[in-house]
């Protein structure tokens, strides 16, 4: 007896080389299958000659495994990369943390208030910090230190724990370890990082510091995807705030955090609506 499918909004996305009706071929697609398109975009990238996509739709005649199956032949006469998400499924994301955790907090408590369409599996930390904080959302909290002496083995401690949880996104939430390449590599295209947007002027641990010293007039953020290239990712998100030279440190480092937390807010936001498309070193992003 046939299994009646138990989901039935699906999100679409998909990129291929662009060429004529395109846009009437995945329309049609669906159309065949009884599929209601709720939300479409589209994007043609003339300097690489790709063609990008995002559709929304309805369909209550497949089920998610029948859609793939018939997604795969006629993506494949298209030279399409593609992914089929059901929207009654949570993004299940792992977060990481060091000792700065007002962007984890900021995750945690929009994805309680439903605001992000996460299902939060997991916190890793190089710090015992926000064990409490992980128990008071009722998340497991798993410190492992690293050293660089121990990094292989912490890095595959992480991964495991990652792979256990079915992790579809990794957030670097102020983590402050450096990914190794192999690490960066395994999570590639699920990984997501924020830092200041100093760099590469201010580097160290105290970039506000040195900020203020110069008297910089903006301050800002950026979320981006993580690559072998450390903090040259694919970015996602970027902003910034004015300020002037009434501004403490103190002033500059709270500013710092707040844009901080927004941006990365947005950032996976947009990833786990299945909003992003990696462009080679850039990003479609389908708001």
């Amino acid at each position: 007896m046939k299994q009646e499918p138990t989901n039935h909004v699906y999100i679409l996305t998909l990129s291929c080389p662009d060429r004529l009706g395109l846009v009437h071929s995945v329309s049609g697609f669906l159309l065949e299958r009884a599929g209601n398109i709720e939300e479409a975009a589209q994007y043609n990238d003339h300097d690489t000659g790709l063609f990008f996509m995002r559709v929304r739709f309805a369909c209550k005649q497949l089920s998610h495994e029948e859609l793939r199956t018939q997604l795969r032949s006629f993506a494949q006469a298209l030279s399409m990369v593609w992914a089929l998400h059901a929207t009654s499924e949570p993004m299940r994301t792992v977060l990481l943390v060091s000792k700065e955790g007002h962007c984890l907090n900021d995750l945690l408590f929009r994805w309680k208030s439903g605001l992000l369409p996460l299902d939060i599996r997991a916190i890793i930390s190089n710090h015992r910090e926000f064990y409490q904080l992980a128990a008071s959302y009722n998340v497991p909290f798993h410190h492992i230190p690293v050293s660089a002496a121990t990094k292989a083995q912490a890095e595959a401690k992480q991964f495991e724990i990652i792979q256990s949880e079915g992790a579809e996104l990794v957030v670097l939430a102020r983590y402050m370890q450096v990914l190794s390449n192999a690490m960066c590599q395994k999570l590639t295209g699920r990984a997501i990082n924020i830092h200041h947007s100093f760099l590469p002027s201010f580097k160290g641990a105290k970039p506000y510091y040195q900020a203020h010293e110069r008297g910089v007039k903006l301050i800002g953020a950026t979320a981006h995807y993580v690559t072998a290239d450390l903090d040259e990712g694919p970015i996602i998100e970027q902003d910034v705030a004015r300020v002037d030279h009434s501004k403490t440190v103190e002033d500059l480092t709270a500013q710092g955090r707040d844009t901080e937390s927004q941006v990365l807010a947005r950032a996976v936001k947009w990833h786990s609506e299945h909003r992003v498309l990696i462009n080679g070193h850039k990003t479609v992003i389908f708001k």
